[in-house]
């Protein structure tokens, strides 16, 4: 990948890990200046900090590890603050931070329906307030939310707090774009589709906690619910490869202000999302021309 004309400072949540983790290497080795956001540096992601500043070295990149706990907005805070004090501004955010959960969806409390709520949905809410006062001051920045293809794809059963999370993440991104467009600040929404390898999504599924409910599904789905994953992965091509997320993730970035796709998708599964997000987005387009809101979209504002 070539080096951009423009070098960004980039904060990507979530990045211990899955999509993070490869987004950040590969934004660094674009000539970026990137912070990986995740939890716990000195604790349980001490390894994975550890490898980062390993890469950042043996690359000669511009990566560090930040601490970041999307649930607590003193965390995100401080991120953010750490960014502009070291760097002097701060250009991109990139969504990142999320949790699976798999079983049946009555078997999961409610209590952790909104503990996946808040990680998937909430944590961006924070990372925003502590990012776009900087990007809104600037009048230039993006923010690009990596979502699900399950929000308007083919989503298999047992996976609905997650499922749920990530359609109510689409659809903040959604209002949020046409709220920051008039500060300069462009919004990206990157779907991938369900990615079975190269990710810790099933292997760090999080299980319901009415253990009783659940077994009762078990007569008539055990078997569905060990086979999701199975099933998914058959859907994918040989020559699928998570990597693609984070090229293009590199590639939205690296577009001009106001080029950027509103939505883009890597779905080597091709389980439709890709078909019905292109009418909704054309909706919402059309929908803002006869209201007389022409000036919140932006030329690539539908596929």
């Amino acid at each position: 990948m070539s080096t951009p004309i423009s070098p960004k400072n980039i904060l990507v949540t979530g990045a211990s890990s899955g999509f993070g983790a490869l987004t950040v290497r590969t934004l660094a080795r674009a000539g970026h200046t990137v912070y990986a956001g995740m939890r716990q540096t000195a604790g349980r992601n001490a390894p994975a900090a550890a490898d980062l500043a390993a890469y950042a070295d043996e690359h000669g990149v511009r990566l560090h590890a930040v601490e970041l706990d999307v649930s607590e907005q003193e965390s995100a805070d401080a991120a953010v603050a750490r960014i502009v004090a070291e760097q002097g501004r701060i250009d991109v955010v990139v969504h990142n931070a999320g949790h699976m959960v798999l079983g049946p969806a009555e078997a999961f409390t409610p209590e952790q329906l909104a503990a996946v709520y808040d990680t998937n949905v909430l944590g961006t809410q924070r990372v925003n307030r502590a990012a776009l006062p900087h990007l809104r001051e600037q009048g230039e920045g993006l923010l690009v939310w990596v979502g699900s293809s399950s929000t308007r794809g083919g989503c298999p059963p047992f996976l609905a707090p997650y499922f749920a999370a990530k359609a109510a993440m689409d659809a903040l991104a959604v209002s949020y774009a046409a709220e920051v467009i008039r500060f300069g600040i462009d919004t990206s929404i990157v779907v991938p589709g369900a990615f079975t390898s190269g990710t810790n999504h099933f292997a760090h599924a999080g299980a319901p906690a009415d253990t009783d409910r659940a077994a009762a599904y078990d007569a008539h789905y055990k078997t569905l619910m060990a086979e999701v994953n199975t099933r998914l992965a058959d859907l994918l091509p040989p020559d699928a490869d998570v990597a693609d997320v984070a090229a293009e993730i590199a590639r939205v970035v690296e577009l001009p202000a106001g080029r950027r796709p509103f939505r883009t998708h890597v779905d080597p599964s091709r389980d439709g999302s890709e078909v019905v997000s292109a009418v909704a987005d054309r909706i919402r387009v059309d929908f803002f021309r006869r209201v007389g809101l022409t000036d919140l979209l932006t030329e690539e504002a539908a596929l």
